[in-house]
C-alpha cells in the first residue's frame, strides 16, 4: 500500500493519502478509498504524537461491517445465505379423537380409588404391627421365651421366680398352663396398659408376672416382685396397687369359665390384713367359687413368697365378674384376656 504518490502535487505535510484497499478474497480493487484524514488534531494540547483514531472512525462509517468480516475470513455470505433458506414447517401429529364420557368417568373413578387406598394405607401404617399382633398373638407357651431380662437385677429376680419350688411344682402339674400374660398384648398397646406397661419396669413391677392358670378357670397362681417405687407409706406397698393386681389376677382366673372368656368387674371387696413391704416377692392366689351364666364369683389373696415356712397374708378379696353383652367383640380385641 503506497502512502505517497510522487507524480501528484505536493501535499501538506500533515495529510496522508491511502491507496484503495484490495479484497483479500478476490483481489478486487473497486472499493473507493476513504477520504484523506487529518492525523494531527490541532485542538490537542500537544502534537508530538500522531493519532489514527479519526481516520479509523471515518473508515468504519464509510464501509459496511461485511468488509471487515471478509478481511478476517469470516463466511458472512454463507451465514446470510443460510438465513435466507426457506424453513419447512414441523409436521404435527393429528390430535386423537376425544374420549367418551363413560371412559373418562371410569378413569376418574379408578384414580379416586387408588388415591383413597393409598391414603388409607399411609394412615394405617403405624398401627399395622399392632393389627398383625392382634390377628396372631403368641401362644401362652411362646410368651415364656419372649422375655429377656434387660439388666443383672432383673435377671436375678426372674431366676428366683422361675426356679422357686412352688413354680417348679406347678410346672410339673399338667392341669396348669404357664405363661406371661402381659407379653401377649401387642407392644404398641402394652405401653398404655397399667400393669403391663405403666407399672412395669425398674423400681416397680420389675419383671412381667409369671402366671399358672388351671384348666377351666378353676384357679390361678401368679408371681410378682414389687419394687421400691410402688409405695404409699415409705417402705410399704400402696394398697391401691395390691387392689389392682388382685382385680386383674382374679379376673384372669375366671375368664376361661365364662362363655366368651372375658368379663368386667362388677364388685370387689378387699380386707387388708398386714402391710406389704416393698422390694419383696409376693404371690397372688385366686380360685373361682361359682359360675352362673355370665356371672362368676372369685376369691383371692396376696401373700409373701417364702422358700420355707408359712406365708404372710397381706390382703384378701372377693369379686363378682360379669360378661358384657359385647363380650364376643372384646374377646377379639383383647386376646390376652383369654389366656
Amino acid at each position: 500500500m503506497a502512502l505517497h504518490d510522487s507524480t501528484n502535487a505536493a501535499a501538506p505535510s500533515n495529510h496522508v493519502f491511502y491507496a484503495p484497499p484490495t479484497c483479500l478474497l478476490c483481489s478486487h480493487t473497486s472499493i473507493d478509498p476513504p477520504p484523506a484524514a487529518n492525523l494531527f488534531d490541532p485542538k490537542r494540547e500537544s502534537d508530538s504524537a500522531p493519532s489514527i483514531e479519526p481516520a479509523f472512525l471515518q473508515l468504519e462509517s464509510r464501509y459496511p461491517i461485511s468488509f471487515f468480516a471478509t478481511a478476517m475470513r469470516t463466511p458472512i455470505g454463507i451465514l446470510q445465505t443460510a438465513n435466507r433458506l426457506p424453513v419447512s414447517p414441523t409436521p404435527t401429529a393429528p390430535s386423537p379423537p376425544p374420549r367418551s364420557f363413560l371412559l373418562r368417568a371410569l378413569s376418574l373413578t379408578a384414580l379416586g380409588l387408588v388415591l383413597t387406598s393409598s391414603a388409607f394405607l399411609i394412615a394405617a401404617s403405624p398401627a399395622l404391627p399392632s393389627l398383625l399382633s392382634l390377628a396372631s398373638p403368641p401362644s401362652p407357651t411362646d410368651t415364656l421365651a419372649l422375655y429377656t431380662p434387660p439388666d443383672p437385677l432383673s435377671a436375678a429376680i426372674n431366676d428366683h421366680i422361675t426356679t422357686h419350688p412352688l413354680a417348679q411344682s406347678l410346672r410339673r402339674n399338667p392341669a396348669f398352663t404357664e405363661s406371661r400374660p402381659h407379653i401377649r398384648i401387642p407392644a404398641a398397646m402394652r405401653a398404655h396398659n397399667l400393669t403391663g406397661g405403666t407399672l412395669h419396669g425398674p423400681g416397680r413391677i420389675v419383671v412381667p408376672p409369671l402366671a399358672f392358670v388351671e384348666d377351666g378357670g378353676r384357679s390361678i397362681v401368679c408371681f410378682f416382685y414389687l419394687g421400691a417405687d410402688l409405695c404409699g407409706h415409705p417402705g410399704v406397698v400402696h394398697g391401691g396397687l395390691l387392689a389392682t393386681i388382685l382385680d386383674e389376677g382374679m379376673a384372669r382366673c375366671c375368664f376361661p369359665a365364662l362363655p366368651s372368656q372375658v368379663g368386667m368387674t362388677a364388685n370387689l371387696t378387699l380386707n387388708y390384713r398386714k402391710p406389704c413391704p416393698s422390694e419383696r416377692y409376693v404371690v397372688l392366689r385366686a380360685w373361682t367359687r361359682d359360675v352362673e351364666g355370665r356371672k362368676a364369683w372369685v376369691e383371692g389373696r396376696v401373700e409373701s413368697l417364702e422358700v420355707e415356712g408359712e406365708a404372710t397374708v397381706f390382703v384378701e378379696a372377693e369379686a363378682l365378674f360379669i360378661e358384657p353383652r359385647q363380650a364376643a367383640t372384646m374377646a377379639r380385641l383383647y386376646p390376652a384376656a383369654t389366656a
